[in-house]
C-alpha cells in the first residue's frame, strides 16, 4: 500500500482544523463515518467526480503510517482500495499542502500555477 494519501479539503475547513489541531472531515465524511482519502493514482478521478467547479480548496498530503489501526483500505470505485480514516485527521501546518481549484471539466488548477495531477 501507499505511504501517503491525499485529501481535498475546503480551505476554510482546513484553516479551522489547523487551529483545532485535527480535521473531523467534510459533511460527506461525517455522514459516512470516516474520512475519505485517495492515493496518487486515484486523485485526478476523485477531483473530477466530486470537486468539479469548486474553488478555495486545499490538497493535503497525509502520511499514513502514523494513523495506525484507524486507517483501513476498503474497496470503492471500480473495486480499487481506498484509504479511509476512522478517526479525526491530525492537522498540522507542516503537512504538505497546496491551494487549488477544480475547473468545470474536473481539472485540478493549483494556486502555484500547476495544472492537472502528476
Amino acid at each position: 500500500m501507499s505511504a501517503v494519501a491525499y485529501k481535498l479539503v475546503d480551505g476554510a475547513e482546513w484553516a479551522a482544523a489547523l487551529a483545532e489541531g485535527a480535521y473531523a472531515g467534510s459533511a460527506v465524511d461525517r455522514a459516512d463515518g470516516y474520512i475519505h482519502m485517495s492515493t496518487s493514482a486515484q486523485m485526478a478521478e476523485t477531483a473530477r467526480r466530486h470537486y468539479a467547479g469548486k474553488s478555495g480548496l486545499v490538497l493535503v498530503e497525509v502520511a499514513l503510517a502514523p494513523l495506525g489501526e484507524a486507517l483501513k483500505w476498503e474497496a470503492s470505485r471500480g473495486g480499487d482500495l481506498f484509504p479511509h480514516l476512522f478517526a479525526p485527521l491530525p492537522a498540522t501546518a507542516d503537512a504538505p499542502q497546496r491551494g487549488l481549484s477544480v475547473d468545470a471539466d474536473g481539472v485540478m488548477r493549483f494556486d502555484d500555477g500547476g495544472v492537472g495531477w502528476p
